[in-house]
Order: structure tokens, then C-alpha cells, then sequence
């Protein structure tokens, strides 16, 4: 019969749509501000394939339980780290001679640190500001 067949579609269908969770969105909200602001404009779609893709919650939530971003433990995540290091030290992003404020580090570290939890909606992410120097 057809109706079967339908229903597990409809089935299958509902299980893969991914629902928005407003409370998400918002609890993530600062966190997608300073990305916006200081990693998408190199690290987003036209990013080098060396560099760790964050252009959409998508790719970010990929960085999540690996060295990048260690859930729970800022201080382990590469991406931490690197955002955390004064500008004389190679490697220190944003790489345009200017570290991101205590404010900007305090929100991910705290984000991390809960967990870091990214929005199951595949949220875009726009650059915000002036594009870096050093692009």
C-alpha cells in the first residue's frame, strides 16, 4: 500500500530537519558576534584550505571535539589559544596587529568552557567591520 510508504517518509523526512531552537540561538548569539567581527573575514568562504573553515555553525560545530575546541577546557583549545597569545608571538590571531578584547576572549572562554555548544541550525556566518590589514 501507498500510505505505508508515505508515512515513512514523512517519518524520515521530520527526523532529518533540523529544528530552531530560539534559546540556542540567542545563548550562542555573543559568541557569533566576535567570530563575525575577527575570524570569518579569513576563515570564512574564501579562506585558505589550510586554515580551519568557521563560516557557518556547520563548520564550527566540525572543530568542536577535536584540538581546536576542546569542550569544557578553553585553555587546551588550539582556538583559544591562538586568539589568546600577545601579537608578537607568531601564529596569534586575528593576525592584523591588534589582539581581540578581554571582553571578546572572556565570551569564549566561557562559551567553551559550557561546553561549546553550537546552534543544531546551520546559522551563516557575515563578516562584521572592516576587513583585517593583512588580507
Amino acid at each position: 500500500s501507498v500510505l505505508p510508504a508515505y508515512c515513512l517518509v514523512a517519518l524520515l523526512t521530520s527526523c532529518l530537519s533540523t529544528p530552531t531552537n530560539p534559546a540556542d540561538e540567542q545563548a550562542f548569539a555573543p559568541v557569533r558576534v566576535v567570530l563575525e567581527t575577527n575570524c570569518v573575514h579569513c576563515h570564512g568562504e574564501n579562506r585558505l584550505s589550510t586554515m580551519p573553515p568557521i563560516n557557518d555553525a556547520q563548520a564550527l560545530s566540525k572543530l568542536v571535539g577535536t584540538n581546536w575546541i576542546v569542550a569544557g577546557k578553553p585553555e587546551q583549545s588550539r582556538f583559544f589559544q591562538v586568539v589568546t597569545f600577545p601579537d608578537t608571538i607568531p601564529g596569534a590571531m586575528p593576525p592584523t596587529g591588534h589582539a581581540i578584547s578581554k571582553q571578546e576572549v572572556e565570551t569564549l572562554r566561557t562559551w567553551i568552557k559550557a561546553g561549546a555548544k553550537v546552534p543544531r541550525q546551520n546559522l551563516p556566518f557575515t563578516p562584521r567591520g572592516e576587513m583585517p590589514r593583512s588580507i
